[in-house]
């Protein structure tokens, strides 16, 4: 492993109103090495990526930054770019109606004679699209492409800029198990040609997996640098860096009372909207008061489309079935049905489904309850400010104000937000799909307790997760889904990973469906 450093920042501090968001952070980064960095949401992490990259132009914070042995005084991105340094946020910038071969050189056109030279752009996407991996057309739409393909795209437009050192925040957030693994063979072969990469992620099996270094930030602070090839690192002591306190039970302990049945599904059978395919086949499961269930299948398995489905048909058509609540059949005809008959559903895609990104805590809280608070068909907005005050306070969601603009609150509080909104409606019953996805450590434990608590006041709460380990800390029984179909029923006591893998693998070869 290379010892000479490519990057060194000195002292940096930046602050925002009311705000610190960094205070003396000293960073060094190796030539050649895939360094992590890790911390709970609101840590620094993405603020420091800033800094580096120029998006906080220099003199807008404190301290110094050396890159490839010059200093580095960027007033912007095209500075950092022109250095060598590319940052790929976690939100994608990619244009979804230009093709691919458009995106990567956008802005970095390749021209002859003033125009556009098509042949040379499309044949050097090409050999870029070659480098990470990638078959597709350089012609073809990025909106004809999969979020993991768009991941690559990203990185083929930084190797387009002659990258050195390489910034990725949460890569693989929102990639399959199957992209993700793709996507981290991709780095150490990048990492093997000379390329430097740093990586944000609150996925700790994969950044042991692939780090050379770990930095943890906390609060704003360096806490400590990690070298994996000298330093015993395991997931306990990145938890323990980043929370400032051991973490030996990563759920918190609950006893269930388990009462009456609450929702019932009979036969459940749902066709893609295209109505091509069956995405869920005869399902049959059963809901209770204080339990919580799990909902486990692999990616393409039929578990948000069963979901959003039993939620007012919101997915789907030519729906067969029967819905049982509280022991009387009922129908779900519509969305507002289903609120209405005491059932939510919190999204597994918060920003683009679950919140209103340029609205305030309060008006998130209050939407899916808004007759809740009317008087003679108006909403009284006292009432509405108070709710959310509370649900602020009782949910612990970390803003100034409920007047605070939700898109800038952290993913753990986002999703508080989310829970807030649901559990204003009373439910009786509560579906959620991926309610940790993109959040960190400490911010997961927070849910789980206010997930424990909602069964606890006799709420019956179905959960979809992606993570066994989670399914398996956190619920009472965990349904198994292949191809649409259930394959099994597991206690928690008879629950591993590889008994639920088991079950989440038979009947593949009959087709499946796509989890969106």
């Amino acid at each position: 492993m290379p010892t000479d450093a490519i990057l060194q920042m000195r002292g940096i501090t930046k602050t925002f109103p009311g705000v610190r968001a960094l205070h003396d952070v000293n960073l060094t980064v190796r030539r050649g090495e895939i360094h992590a960095i890790c911390g709970e949401n609101g840590a620094g992490k993405s603020t420091l990526m800033k800094v580096l990259s120029g998006v906080y132009p220099h003199g807008s914070y404190a301290g110094e930054t050396t890159f490839d042995g010059q200093p580095a005084r960027f007033a912007g991105i095209r500075d950092s770019e022109h250095r060598g340094i590319v940052i790929i946020h976690q939100e994608l910038a990619l244009c979804p109606q230009l093709t691919i071969a458009e995106n990567i050189f956008l802005g970095n056109e390749q021209t002859r004679r003033g125009l556009i030279d098509w042949n040379h752009t499309n044949h050097q996407a090409a050999e870029l699209l070659r480098r990470v991996g990638l078959t597709e057309n350089p012609t073809t739409l990025v909106t004809e492409i999969g979020v993991g393909k768009q991941q690559l795209v990203e990185i083929a437009k930084a190797l387009s800029k002659q990258v050195k050192l390489l910034i990725l925040d949460e890569p693989t957030a929102a990639l399959n198990d199957e992209d993700s693994a793709h996507l981290l063979d991709l780095l150490r072969g990048l990492r093997d040609t000379g390329i430097t990469c740093v990586i944000i992620s609150h996925k700790l099996n994969e950044i042991l997996a692939i780090a050379d270094t770990i930095s943890i930030l906390r609060d704003g602070e360096l806490i400590e640098t990690l070298d994996l090839a000298n330093d015993e690192v395991t997931e306990d002591r990145l938890i323990s860096g980043m929370v400032g306190r051991s973490m030996e039970h990563r759920f918190p302990p609950r006893t269930p009372r388990i009462g009456a049945e609450a929702l019932r599904i009979e036969e459940w059978t749902v066709r893609s909207p295209d109505g091509d395919r069956v995405v869920v086949a005869d399902a049959n499961l059963t809901l209770n008061r204080g339990e919580v269930v799990g909902l486990a299948g692999l990616m393409g398995a039929g578990r948000t489309e069963l979901a959003m489905s039993v939620f007012g048909q919101a997915y789907g058509r030519d729906i067969s079935g029967r819905v049982y609540k509280d022991g009387r059949q009922i129908q779900l005809r519509s969305v507002r049905e289903a609120i209405d008959h005491g059932i939510a559903y919190a999204t597994e895609d918060r920003k683009r489904f679950g919140l209103n990104l340029i609205e305030d805590i309060q008006r998130n809280v209050s939407a899916a309850g808004l007759t809740r608070l009317a008087r003679r068909g108006w909403v009284d907005e006292g009432a509405e400010h108070r709710t959310a005050q509370e649900f602020r306070r009782s949910m612990n969601i970390k803003a100034p104000s409920v007047a605070s603009i939700v898109g800038k609150l952290s993913g753990g509080n986002q999703q508080k937000v989310v829970l807030s909104k649901w559990i204003f409606t009373e439910p009786d019953v509560l579906i959620l799909d991926e309610p940790t996805r993109g959040i960190d450590v400490g911010a997961k434990y927070e849910i789980y307790s206010i997930i424990n608590q909602i069964a606890d006041n006799g709420t019956a709460v179905l959960v979809i997760s992606s993570e066994l380990p989670e399914l398996i800390g956190l619920c009472d029984r965990i349904y198994t889904l292949s191809a649409g179909r259930i394959t099994g029923e597991v206690r928690r006591a008879d629950a591993t990973q590889e008994r639920l893998m088991q079950h989440m693998v038979q009947g593949q070869e009959q087709g499946s469906g796509a989890d969106r």
